[in-house]
């Protein structure tokens, strides 16, 4: 279903509960870990949002914007241009991710570093309740006491306790210069020491700080049939972005700074600054083009954990021992978020070993137990920005507590207890269903 109207929306739900109908809402399909896509053992009905597209209003004195949840990311901020505002929200899927799906999954991207990741970002929301109730909660305010702060319960909740049909967004002012460098290291942890230098020699300017694992690079290279922008004699890279409206700021010359000083150091092998925002491009196109050439190399599983930025090493060094133990003929690759600690751990298998769905399956399933375990082990999570959706319920059973679970199937029941909305995503349907055997 296409609705064009929160009111439709509205309907539909109404009529998905008075006939049993399951409702998986979607937006653009870019999900990671199929939180909208229907389950099998129940008839439904999916709840596209594109057509709700709008931007609604652009507030430039208070720095918000009200935006429906079908409008593509990249879409909202062209539309901002002419105000000089940013949404700072930018992910590989930019132009095609939507407004909605990034609520729901409390997206991140690359640069939380500075900005935080969609829950930071969201001033308020509309919301269509699983009983048809429109619940308007669309303020754009940045102090608002008067009791439950109801809209954190639905960023990344899935789709799980209603429908996101609008979001009232923090804007910021557009950078006017920006400044990208490569940056070639000896060790993960000089990564975690480098972004302590530039949070302290560049404060409050770091946009972005990525990291890719010297294979995982090798590989965009080839994929892009590409010379690379320095020698690959390191086992790490990073790419570094920062940002200012100050108009005599020149990051390029904090760079230079900080970079010649680290090598001095020893901190760092190499670096390349990219001298303009073509290079610059071409340098983000690294980055962002890593999931492309991952899927073109073999059958890829990629993680999506998070860890203390301090456990970044440790958690590294345990879970590539432990994978390339049990898959010594896959590739592991890394890349994700230094600043925050997101680590994307990217198992690349041959699809001439792994050539059927059981085999793919099997080793997709203890892939990501090896990883998760690791991540948990020090602390950290098992989904750090792309969500539970169908493929991490079971994971979700066995490395959170009872009582997390517990209190997660309670408010469920009580915004849900017909179980309608995106059922067997985020939580186990047995979950669900003792959940609403013991309000009985």
């Amino acid at each position: 279903m296409l609705p064009t109207s929160v009111e439709q929306v509205s309907e539909l739900i109404k009529l998905g509960r008075s006939l049993g109908i399951a409702i998986v809402p979607q937006a653009g399909n870019t999900g990671m870990t199929g939180g909208a896509v229907p389950i099998n053992n129940r008839p439904s009905m999916i709840l596209n949002v594109s057509k709700l597209n709008r931007v609604r209003d652009i507030d430039s004195q208070n720095n918000s914007v009200i935006v429906e949840a079908g409008c593509i990311l990249a879409t909202l901020r062209e539309s901002l241009e002419p105000a000089d505002k940013l949404f700072p929200m930018l992910l590989g899927s930019v132009g095609s991710c939507q407004i909605g799906g990034l609520v729901s999954t409390n997206a991140g991207g690359i640069n939380v570093l500075r900005y935080g990741n969609m829950r930071e970002l969201v001033l308020g929301l509309e919301v269509v309740l699983p009983n048809g109730k429109i619940w308007n909660g669309l303020k754009v305010l940045r102090k608002d006491n008067s009791g439950y702060d109801l809209k954190q319960l639905f960023i990344g909740a899935e789709g799980t306790l209603g429908v996101v049909t609008a979001a009232a967004l923090k804007l910021f002012p557009k950078p006017t210069n920006t400044g990208t460098a490569m940056v070639a290291l000896p060790s993960m942890q000089s990564a975690v020491d480098l972004l302590r230098v530039f949070a302290d020699g560049a404060a409050g300017k770091v946009e972005a700080f990525e990291i890719i694992s010297k294979g995982q690079l090798e590989n965009v290279l080839l994929y892009h049939k590409e010379l690379p922008p320095m020698p690959l004699s390191s086992p790490w890279y990073v790419m570094i972005e920062l940002a200012d409206s100050s108009i005599n700021w020149d990051p390029n010359q904090v760079f230079e700074q900080i970079l010649t000083s680290s090598i001095e150091r020893g901190l760092i092998h190499d670096a390349v600054i990219a001298s303009d925002s073509k290079k610059a491009e071409r340098l983000w196109r690294l980055r962002h083009t890593i999931s492309e050439a991952n899927m073109r190399k073999g059958f890829s599983v990629a993680n999506d954990t998070s860890v203390p930025i301090s456990k970044i090493a440790v958690f590294i060094e345990q879970v590539d021992q432990r994978l390339k133990q049990e898959f010594k003929a896959a590739d592991v690759y890394y890349a994700g978020h230094v600043g925050d600690g997101n680590i994307h751990v990217i198992i690349v298998f041959d699809r001439g070993l792994y050539d059927t769905d059981e085999k793919r399956e099997t080793a997709a399933a203890r892939a990501n137990f090896i990883v998760h375990e690791a991540s948990v082990e020090l602390d950290g999570s098992i989904s750090a920005e792309h969500g539970v959706g169908l493929m991490h319920i079971e994971e979700l059973e066995r490395f959170k507590s009872d009582v997390d679970l517990e209190m997660m199937a309670q408010i469920k029941r009580a915004f849900d207890p017909d179980n309608i909305m995106n059922p067997g995503k985020v939580l186990a349907a047995a979950r669900v269903v003792a959940a609403r055997k013991m309000a009985i």
